[in-house]
């Protein structure tokens, strides 16, 4: 009989960054208690971060969904609609303004269900299905994500090497399960015939976005989402995978989407067991695909982009990846502007709601991260990951408008397909010096440039875009989005000239491809005119 060992409610293995920005290693009930103290946690990778915010999250939604900030039981579930909203802010403006989470609810909570946090156990190990012994045995190197490594192929640049591949800590290996759980990829071959392919693991399939705020505990309450979509009362009571009276254990399973939060946070997308090194080490693992249900339509998932599917019968949304490469900001209409055609993720919405319903306070600032694992064709193997942020004042979430009906964030969404096109009016000189140098079609110069442009504009539209006041309205906002524009056409026209400068003799005298004469000087000129009319209003305000 195996003897249960590593209890997560005890043994420090959630990793958090201090405010003085040391790493520490702490239980999930300290995690908890002292969430307030930690400014994030600070997981070997973003990615990991991410599975582990959502186990936290399903904590505090079986918690505070069923008893108030004393403690005092009174299911959300249980309420009807009129009372269910004022209640719910009611309560998250309690614990927010408490400052800290109530120790004795959650300690509670999670005593009642000690036995289930046991990271090795006979019959219940925890986030792990006994039937996985069945499955594919794989080395501790794929179950760690920093490595993410196969049998049959290593990686050439690993941050690991010799026995640190062989082994992982208990510790280590109770964050990886969460990783590996929700980001695995779909190497592993089904034991039976006929069963369906799950896909990736399902936080492999998303287009993750979270609220960030300036403390974990803070964190966790922006990502607390009590109302699906800010607005409307979950369908289930909240179950979380390890109040379930039995495991997840059948292969590659269909299920019915999850209509609570706990129980999707808690998605057992794959079968896992841990093998023992010895009593303080893990040295491998087995697995069998887990449960999954269609992504269509998922829309109980709050953690995500959202784009509409290829049927054009059906309006239908599913979750939409992150493209690899493209900032943050790029993305800021699919991200924060409510308008027809668009599904905006729904911890947008839970925070544009709290912001309006909780009294936050229009000028503070709210963030939001994205993260994102890149996968290989078919998502067989991730050879990728990426995580960025974005920063503005939270009266942008609200639908703040002046007379003329032009509300912000439709001005910003301009400001940012603009920067598109200015882009491509810097990628375009670049072309077309090649061509006048007479090396190629200028295809790769393009893209390069094109590239070059929106780096140069990165951290300057970030900072714009923190400055915004949202109560600067007319002439207020018109300057605001002027000095902007200024911004971005001096810093296109200093990669222009730089470009210009760059292209060499031949392409300051040119010549003819077709019937059409390319050379520097006139590329130049073509780009200044075509940057003057897109920011006509910058020419106008400069004869003024």
């Amino acid at each position: 009989m195996i003897k249960p060992e590593f209890n997560l409610l005890d043994e420090p293995w959630i990793r958090v960054r201090t405010r003085d920005c040391r790493v520490e290693e702490v239980s999930l009930k300290d995690m908890f208690v002292h969430a307030h103290e930690y400014e994030d946690l600070a997981g070997e990778t973003a990615a990991q971060d991410v599975a582990m915010l959502r186990l936290l999250l399903a904590v505090l939604h079986c918690t505070f969904s069923r008893v108030d900030e004393n403690g005092e039981e009174n299911l959300l579930f249980d309420l009807e609609d009129d009372e269910l909203e004022d209640e719910v802010f009611r309560r998250w403006k309690a614990l927010y303004d408490l400052g800290h989470f109530p120790e004795e609810p959650i300690r509670e909570y999670l005593e009642q269900w000690r036995e289930r946090f046991w990271l090795f156990h006979e019959e219940r190990p925890f986030w792990q299905a006994t039937s996985a012994e069945a499955g594919t045995e794989y080395e501790v190197s794929k179950l760690n994500g920093e490595i993410s490594e196969s049998s049959n192929k290593l990686r050439l640049f690993s941050t690991r090497a010799g026995e640190g591949k062989k082994v992982l800590s208990n510790a280590e290996a109770a964050r990886w399960l969460l990783y590996l759980n929700g980001f695995d990829d779909t190497s592993a071959k089904p034991k039976k015939k006929g069963l369906p392919s799950p896909g990736a693991g399902w936080l492999g399939k998303l287009g993750i976005i979270t609220a960030a705020g300036k403390t974990l505990f803070e964190t966790l309450l922006l990502n607390l989402t009590l109302l699906k979509d800010g607005s409307k009362a979950w369908q289930q009571e909240n179950i979380a995978v390890w109040e379930k009276e039995k495991a997840p254990y059948k292969e590659r399973e269909e299920i019915q989407l999850p209509e609570n939060q706990a129980e999707l946070l808690t998605l057992q997308s794959r079968r896992l067991l841990l093998h023992r090194a010895d009593e303080f080490s893990v040295d491998g693992f087995t697995l069998l695909g887990g449960d999954f249900f269609p992504k269509e339509s998922a829309a109980t998932e709050q953690m995500t982009l959202w784009g509409r599917t290829a049927d054009k019968k059906i309006i239908q949304y599913q979750p939409r990846r992150h493209r690899a490469g493209i900032q943050m900001w790029r993305e800021f209409a699919s991200i924060f502007c409510a308008e027809e055609g668009t599904y905006l993720p729904g911890i947008v919405r839970w925070n544009q709601a709290l912001y309006k319903n909780a009294r936050l306070g229009e000028k503070q600032q709210c963030n939001f991260r994205i993260v994102s694992v890149q996968y290989g064709d078919k998502d067989f193997f991730v050879n990728d990951a990426f995580e960025d942020r974005l920063s503005f004042a939270a009266g942008l979430l609200t639908e703040m408008q002046q007379n003329s009906g032009e509300a912000w964030l439709s001005r910003i969404k301009s400001e940012v397909e603009s920067c598109d096109k200015l882009a491509g009016i810097v990628g375009g000189l670049a072309k077309d010096l090649t061509i006048a140098a007479g090396n190629d079609t200028g295809g790769s110069a393009f893209s390069d440039a094109r590239e070059t442009c929106y780096a140069a504009l990165d951290f300057p539209f970030r900072a714009w875009l923190n400055s915004i006041e949202p109560s600067s309205l007319g002439e207020a906002m018109e300057d605001k989005i002027l000095e902007w524009q200024r911004q971005a056409k001096e810093r296109a026209l200093v990669l222009g000239r730089e470009l210009t400068r760059n292209a060499g003799l031949v392409a300051m005298v040119g010549r003819e491809q077709g019937e059409v004469y390319y050379s520097a000087p006139k590329a130049f000129e073509v780009m200044v005119r075509k940057i003057n009319k897109l920011y006509p209003a910058l020419r106008s305000a400069n004869k003024n």
